[in-house]
């Protein structure tokens, strides 16, 4: 039975309460003034009917508020789904649905988009920082094996599953890190991925464990990250592949204060990895996913050189084994990466099959294929076969042939990742379709029910599609 924590923000505030707990732009906030404003949004919130035990959507750009909305839930003792603001409004209506969620907290424009939802009452960060405060009492601790928060990841099914994300999966994602990275006096993490990916959000975490400052950022600007990093002395930043490129072609040589670029989304391209060597990028390579809390292995310093190209070992707490049919590999032998540990998820919300199938003792199947050289050290070489990851977004190819079937002139579809200069990978489609639909049609019927990311950006029109003995689609033959 694991022990109970003091709730961390409040604790934080009590231990630092002058220390520089965020700053974005010119808004700054000690740790103290962030307890006295999540406090505050707990009473409103409590306001809107949010009771100890509930759960909550959050839908918010990566803003003040939400920083401040995501405590002040844990100080009520709500359960947080975090949202994607790029899912189209079927999608996010599932997740509202799936996570029985009493409440929807959001902004303009998502307010108008689901204010006829009859699933969750939808409301308006601002409406709530408007509403009466009536006084709360803040919950004192919070046990470390609940479900602190939900993130949907879609499954190679393309049906969405709920990774549920314990406070013990958040605490030792943090304390990991730290053993990994070091924790500096004045460390200050910058965060321009969105919060309610896992990468983003864990920074949260680790402030208040920490003791640090988090730089926040609305959106990735390469010039702005870098004048951020100049001005507010900035020694992490984490990043995916595109915006690793975008700094690399911004600078010649490192930031003075700079001290870790942590790399996660997917393995970067080698000719990347060298050109940030030649200027003096401290990149740090990183494994993770949602289901293990951001990362589970990480590349030390000492071996960035030497290892480039490698994920690095697992952290203090985790193992990582390669298994091929339920044998474990030698080093230097392909199979699936499998990791077990106390950042690993709690299990997927109200999934039961997928658990049983995601798990075999402890491990947790990844489905991600690598190995790990004689040293020990992790080589990822897919992340997923089928997975294709664009600028740093993960979209399943079942997910989007799901939709294309849908349209009634497509007989078949499958979708495969193709290479791109500016994101990594993007989806194309391989239809076997009614030569009467256009594209133009298709992508429109996507957009519609797909995020923008996911949509295809071409559209290959054949006489039929590659399948195996068991009429399976083979997605490598497209």
């Amino acid at each position: 039975m694991l022990m109970d924590h003091p709730n961390w923000l409040k604790q934080r505030a009590n231990l630092t309460p002058d220390r520089m707990a965020v700053i974005q732009g010119d808004h700054k906030l000690t740790f103290i003034q962030l307890f006295h404003e999540a406090k505050k949004m707990a009473g409103q919130l409590k306001s809107f009917g949010l009771r100890k035990g509930d759960t909550a959507a959050v839908l918010l750009t990566n803003r003040m508020e939400m920083v401040i909305a995501v405590h002040a839930c844990f100080l009520l003792g709500v359960r947080i789904v975090l949202l994607n603001t790029k899912l189209s409004m079927a999608e996010r209506t599932y997740q509202i649905e799936h996570s029985e969620a009493k409440l929807l907290l959001t902004e303009q424009p998502f307010i108008e988009k689901h204010r006829g939802e009859q699933l969750a009452r939808a409301v308006d960060i601002e409406d709530v920082q408007n509403a009466a405060c009536p006084p709360v009492t803040e919950i004192e601790s919070i046990h470390l094996d609940d479900a602190a928060t939900v993130m949907y990841t879609s499954g190679t099914t393309g049906r969405p599953k709920g990774v549920m994300q314990t406070f013990a999966n958040h605490y030792f994602s943090a304390v990991s890190s730290a053993l990994n990275l070091g924790l500096q006096e004045h460390d200050r993490w910058l965060i321009a991925l969105p919060l309610f990916h896992i990468s983003g959000l864990s920074a949260l975490f680790k402030s208040v464990i920490y003791g640090m400052t988090v730089v926040l950022h609305q959106r990735f600007d390469a010039e702005e990250v870098l004048r951020s990093i100049k001005d507010n002395q900035v020694t992490i930043a984490s990043v995916v592949q595109t915006m690793l490129s975008r700094l690399a072609a911004k600078v010649d040589s490192c930031p003075g204060s700079l001290r870790c670029l942590l790399l996660g989304g997917g393995p970067a391209p080698l000719s990347l990895l060298e050109e940030c060597k030649r200027k003096r990028l401290p990149v740090v390579q990183s494994y993770g996913m949602t289901e293990t809390c951001s990362q589970i292995a990480t590349l030390a310093p000492e071996y960035s050189i030497e290892k480039l190209g490698s994920a690095g070992k697992p952290l203090f707490a985790s193992s990582i084994k390669i298994e091929n049919n339920g044998t474990e590999c030698q080093p230097g032998e392909h199979g699936e990466i499998t990791v077990k540990g106390p950042t690993v998820m709690k299990g997927y919300l109200k999934n039961e099959a997928a658990n049983k199938a995601s798990f075999n003792d402890g491990w947790f199947k990844t489905g991600d294929i690598g190995y790990l050289d004689d040293d020990g050290f992790l080589f990822v070489l897919d992340r997923r076969s089928d997975l294709i990851i664009s600028g740093g977004e993960n979209i399943y190819p079942a997910e989007v042939e799901a939709v294309l079937l849908s349209h009634p002139n497509v007989a078949e579809a499958g979708v495969k990742g193709v290479d791109d200069k500016t994101w990594g990978k993007v989806p194309h489609a391989y239809l076997v379709a009614d030569s009467h639909v256009a594209e133009e049609e298709l992508s429109e019927f996507c957009k519609e029910r797909l995020a923008s990311y996911k949509v295809p950006k071409a559209f290959h029109f054949v006489g039929k599609l590659p399948r195996n003995a068991s009429n399976k689609l083979m997605r490598h033959q497209l």
